[in-house]
């Protein structure tokens, strides 16, 4: 189909549009509100600045399309191949991905806010400074991500992978990441207080001046985890492995570490519970080289 034909059918008050053709089309800043283009071929397609609010992307083809400053709230896109696509600045507020392929796509600065991006492929992919507060990412492929400086505040990331993902300096209060693996993350900064972490895969991860009171790090894997300078202040690690861990210069005052597993960890200038202290004196006293608590330690 010509984008002339298509155009004209739209003026028409067409809506169904679906299996089209309408690869590498110019249709920046068109008016295109509520369309049904599922099925479709749209790769390369130029909607910068478009307003497609409402429309339904579903497997459609969308691949190295440029969507940059679009209007696209509560649009569809299940199941669509977005590779490689641009969404930068794009006003996406509860729109839905599922399924979706966002492998190396680009997100920055767009407002995803609420969006379902439930089982989503987002391998790669750049998402600095994105809006995603109350998202859904349950079980999205995150690994190698860019998510620095983010807003993830209460968004769902329930068994999600984001191996070797960048989460520096972004806001994840009250973030869900229960039984996720971010093994070698790199947190660095993140605002974290709230935020649930029970069963997790965080070996090698860096939460170095990471903000974590209140966190849940109940049963999690931290081993060789990086704390320096974090304030972990009534965290929960009941059952965590922190076999290696660094701890130099962090705050665990009030912290949980009912049977805890402290295996070599890093203690220099820590801020820690009084009786934590004591016992950590004594066992260096009688040459003890790990360090495995089965109490709670309260901070003094």
């Amino acid at each position: 189909m010509k984008v002339s034909q298509f155009l004209r059918q739209y003026e028409q008050g067409i809506r169904e549009f679906q299996d089209i053709k309408l690869q590498s089309a110019d249709l920046a800043q068109s008016v295109l509100v509520a369309l049904n283009l599922q099925d479709s071929k749209l790769i390369g397609v130029n909607f910068n600045r478009a307003f497609l609010t409402k429309s339904n992307f579903t497997h459609t083809q969308l691949n190295w399309s440029d969507f940059t400053y679009a209007k696209l709230s509560e649009a569809i896109f299940h199941n669509t191949d977005l590779t490689k696509a641009n969404f930068t600045g794009a006003f996406m507020v509860r729109s839905q991905f599922i399924k979706s392929q966002l492998s190396g796509a680009n997100l920055s600065h767009s407002n995803l806010a609420k969006g379902d991006l439930i089982q989503v492929n987002l391998c790669g992919a750049t998402l600095y400074r994105i809006n995603l507060r109350g998202g859904n990412l349950t079980r999205s492929n995150l690994n190698w991500s860019n998510f620095q400086e983010a807003r993830l505040s209460n968004a769902n990331m329930r068994e999600c992978s984001a191996y070797q993902g960048n989460f520096t300096r972004s806001l994840m209060k009250e973030v869900n990441l229960t039984n996720s693996n971010l093994s070698e993350a790199n947190l660095y900064g993140a605002k974290l207080n709230g935020a649930n972490f029970q069963g997790a895969n965080l070996k090698g991860a860096n939460f170095r001046e990471a903000r974590l009171c209140r966190v849940n790090f109940q049963g999690a894997d931290l081993r060789g985890a990086n704390f320096q300078s974090a304030d972990l202040e009534m965290a929960n690690l009941t059952d965590a492995i922190l076999d290696k861990a660094n701890l130099y210069h962090a705050n665990l005052s009030g912290v949980n570490l009912a049977h805890t597993n402290l295996h070599n960890s890093f203690f220099d200038r820590t801020i820690l519970p009084e009786t934590l202290h004591r016992i950590i004196n004594f066992e260096l006293n009688h040459n003890f080289n790990y360090y495995y608590f089965n109490v709670r330690l309260e901070a003094s």
